[in-house]
């Protein structure tokens, strides 16, 4: 089972309606094995029925996934025929009897309620997933010539709206079923379903928001225009790295086209006075930097401000404001490159899967001696993307599921200038914000920033593991941080232009400031390193406590810090907590697990 169950996560990944069917199929078997020897001829039954619609969800899926659209609609019927059996069966009247009977009486409650479920999910939820699953095949949604046809998704809208609606109704009508006294069977199957429509209602969810927000956004209502910022991750800052080049693109009815391409250094240059004002609270942790520095913005990890700043400095240079900012990062270009092939670029060699991210953040500056020079190959790789896209060579089907793993890592950030627009981007992995309410599961934050002044950050590894220690009788949880730190840079060879300002002394150390953000309403306790107590600056940002401290790393050094985080005090929260770190050029070795809620505490 635990095989099938990783299949059918990473399966659901691919597709958002695929976890609805995921998660009602996992509870089918689930409760088909546990039906034998419950009211004999109609626990009998149901198990039949519940196997069947096992084996039609897993047809329907595959119908879905060969792009079968009537085949899916024939699977949806005859899945709505098993599930109907099995409500009906498990809505009469000896079942009803039996629900009041000990022992046995606490399962076939819930079997009624998963039985109506199921049904209802079948009749409306299900077909209309069917419909979009097919209406919008990822082909459709990929560019042709200059743009996207946005029909599709406007068409779809409806449809996505009904499954989403159908699909929250189904989750918390499962999460309202009382787990005291079910066997071990139907616990485990009705945890397997609550998880399968959770993740279900927020894809759905998320569908509603991309069939509202992607066509506003590619220009349905008129012309838009984007800032679409590229984070040099060898230099790192909270959300990825400095924001390095950047293209403007210009998006109007679906068609999209590349306005301009230029360098922060050389387009946007150094502002003698901040081109706006922070809050007392960013001043205090970041100083005016921010708003003076392009390579500073994203100093912080809330992307809406970086996204804010950045608009503005491009303003202040060019007279033009734009409607919006995007970020990616030369990680998330290699898994495009994957579903693109191979993109050539004027100049120098062509970007693949396989060394995109090495060209981009460390071979060109061996190549290209010089800014002028680094900054043409740069602007000649961004049009070559570009090209590659909009010329629609790519594979739609990788292609979606590069940008989804981008995005789940955030590697792509969206700021939009209109407040309708950021309501739906909000909460979401692409808003690229830590939660300004998370009591029902305190978030840790560890962000990044190069105190080098250098390109040394190609050569930096980072792991971290989160750990419950201590439970408070007020509901407060003291949690360890382990944070370790680990330079691979060589010990001589590098050109000028990675080595940089050399500002820890050797020019070959890695000098890293490290900012811890506790839960909303807690504190950051202490720093440890090997028993030694490690000097913090503190500040907060967002409700959030922020204690920050310098990590020098000479090539082959590694170090590990011990951080003492506290939650606030409500307490019941479930696990386990989330850690958000700054995406890395390698990724995070990262364990929460002991990270769990602490239990009730008894009342006297």
């Amino acid at each position: 089972m635990n095989g099938s169950k990783h299949a059918r996560r990473t399966t659901g990944a691919r597709r958002w309606w695929r976890l609805v069917l995921a998660g009602c199929l996992a509870f089918a078997l689930a409760v088909g094995v546990a039906g034998v020897g419950w009211l004999a001829v109609d626990a009998l039954a149901v198990r039949r029925h519940l196997q069947e619609s096992a084996r039609l969800l897993v047809d329907l899926r595959e119908r879905l996934d060969a792009g079968d659209r009537d085949g899916g609609r024939q699977a949806v019927a005859r899945l709505r025929a098993e599930t109907a059996a099995a409500r009906a069966r498990t809505g009469a009247r000896p079942w009803r009897a039996g629900t009041h009977l000990p022992r046995v009486g606490a399962d076939l409650a819930a079997l009624a309620t998963i039985a109506r479920v199921l049904d209802e999910l079948s009749r409306r939820g299900l077909p209309e997933l069917a419909d979009v699953a097919a209406t919008l095949d990822p082909a459709s949604l990929a560019p042709r010539g200059t743009g996207v046809d946005l029909s599709r998704l406007s068409h779809a809208e409806p449809a996505i709206r009904v499954a989403d609606a159908a699909v929250r109704q189904a989750r918390d009508q499962v999460a309202a079923v009382p787990t005291a006294g079910l066997t071990d069977q139907v616990r485990d199957g009705l945890a397997d379903l609550r998880a399968g429509l959770d993740q279900a209602a927020a894809m759905t969810a998320t569908g509603v928001r991309a069939a509202r927000l992607l066509p506003a956004m590619l220009g349905a209502g008129g012309p838009r225009t984007f800032l679409v910022l590229f984070q040099n991750l060898a230099e790192v800052r909270a959300t990825g790295g400095i924001p390095s080049a950047f293209a403007v693109v210009r998006t109007d009815r679906g068609a999209v086209s590349l306005v301009r391409t230029g360098t922060a250094g050389r387009d946007l240059g150094v502002f003698s006075s901040p081109v706006s004002r922070l809050s007392e609270a960013a001043r205090q942790l970041y100083t005016d930097r921010p708003a003076i520095f392009p390579a500073d913005v994203n100093v912080s990890p809330d992307f809406p401000t970086a996204a804010r700043l950045f608009r503005e400095m491009y303003r202040v240079r060019t007279g033009e404001t734009v409607d919006g900012v995007v970020a990616t990062d030369p990680v998330a270009l290699s898994y495009l490159l994957a579903a693109t092939g191979p993109v050539a670029v004027p100049g120098g060699p062509a970007l693949t899967r396989a060394n995109a991210v090495r060209m981009l953040l460390s071979e060109v500056y061996a190549r290209f001696r010089g800014a002028a020079a680094q900054d043409r190959y740069f602007a000649g790789a961004t049009r070559a993307m570009f090209g590659a896209l909009l010329r629609g060579a790519l594979n739609p089907g990788p292609a979606i599921a590069a940008l989804a793993k981008a995005a789940g890592e955030r590697r792509i950030l969206v700021w939009s200038a209109r407040a309708e627009e950021r309501d739906l981007l909000a909460g979401t992995v692409l808003a690229g914000r830590l939660p300004t309410d998370d009591r029902a599961r305190p978030t840790v934050g560890v962000f990044l920033n190069d105190g080098s002044g250098a390109k040394l950050g190609f050569y930096l590894t980072q792991a971290a593991t989160l750990q419950t220690v201590t439970c408070w009788a007020d509901g407060r949880a003291t949690l360890r941080l382990r944070l370790r730190l680990r330079s691979t840079a060589p010990r001589s060879g590098l050109p000028r232009a990675v080595l940089g300002l050399g500002l820890a002394g050797d020019p070959y150390t890695v000098r890293t400031q490290v900012n811890v953000f506790s839960p909303v309403g807690g504190s950051v306790v202490d720093a440890r390193e090997g028993g030694a107590q490690v000097a913090l600056g503190s500040g907060r940002e967002h409700g959030r406590a922020v204690a920050s401290f310098m990590v020098d790393l000479a090539p082959g050094r590694a170090r590990t810090l011990d951080v003492r985080v506290m939650t606030a005090p409500a307490g019941g929260w479930s696990g386990p907590v989330r850690l958000v770190t700054t995406p890395g050029i390698t990724p995070w070795a990262v364990s929460t697990a002991g990270a769990t809620p602490c239990p009730p505490q008894k009342s006297d």
